[in-house]
């Protein structure tokens, strides 16, 4: 398996208790939070991690040369030198990688998904892309996915809204790198509505739902949580 990190976040949101490092480094009882995505990756058969990085990127290079000998995959880099959003990112990053399909996991969201059983739907549906979605109860912070329950192709995301029951979009991806979903966009753009939407519309996205753990430290309550929860879901 190869697998994209989107390492790059501002943690805009997270200033007033994270400063002066890229979100996916803020620390969760004494460990960056990047350690813990690294820690469940080793469940699977991962051998190359494609870190997309760009503000305080010398951080994590820092950082990783002092880790990388815990951890058996190794690790190359994506260099934005300005921000290309969250495709122009993905894009950029997908060009290091060598494997057919390339699994995402955003740097600042943790999420308990099995990627074998997302990489064998991923196959059955022979999709584009093929999003991790999980169960939600009342909740506004997020946009919901809509699928079609015969065949979990994904036919609508709604904005975020209060709703009381839904899915959403768990920022973990498998991406055929194959397939044509970049064609004639330009070097930056959204991943959501420059890819999703349109492959929604081709019938090319699906969903495979999952209950693991999710957090996601974007906002300060939550990274608060993540500090109490994240060391019991991983070991330190």
């Amino acid at each position: 398996m190869e697998v994209i990190i989107l390492a790059g976040g501002l943690g805009t949101r997270l200033r007033s208790v994270v400063s002066e490092v890229p979100k996916c480094m803020a620390p969760v009882a004494g460990k960056p939070f990047l350690w813990y995505l690294l820690q469940y990756l080793t469940q699977y058969d991962v051998h190359r991690v494609i870190l997309s990085v760009g503000y305080l990127r010398e951080i994590i290079y820092k950082w990783i040369d002092e880790v990388k000998d815990e951890f058996s995959f190794e690790f190359i880099y994506a260099i934005e030198e300005d921000p290309l959003g969250t495709g122009g990112g993905i894009q950029l990053a997908l060009s290091k990688a060598t494997t057919s399909d390339v699994f995402v996991l955003n740097g600042d969201t943790f999420f308990n998904v099995d990627l074998n059983e997302l990489y064998e739907a991923h196959h059955l549906y022979s999709s584009a892309v093929t999003l991790a979605l999980k169960p939600m109860q009342d909740f506004d912070r997020y946009g919901r996915v809509i699928i079609d329950n015969m065949d979990q192709r994904i036919v609508e995301f709604k904005e975020k809204e209060y709703c009381k029951e839904g899915f959403i979009n768990g920022g973990v991806y498998i991406i055929n790198r194959h397939e044509p979903i970049f064609e004639g966009l330009p070097k930056k753009f959204s991943f959501e509505t420059a890819v999703f939407e349109p492959q929604c519309k081709l019938g090319k996205l699906f969903g495979v739902v999952q209950n693991g753990y999710f957090i996601d430290i974007g906002i300060p309550e939550d990274y608060k949580r993540a500090n109490v929860e994240l060391p019991e879901m991983i070991r330190i």
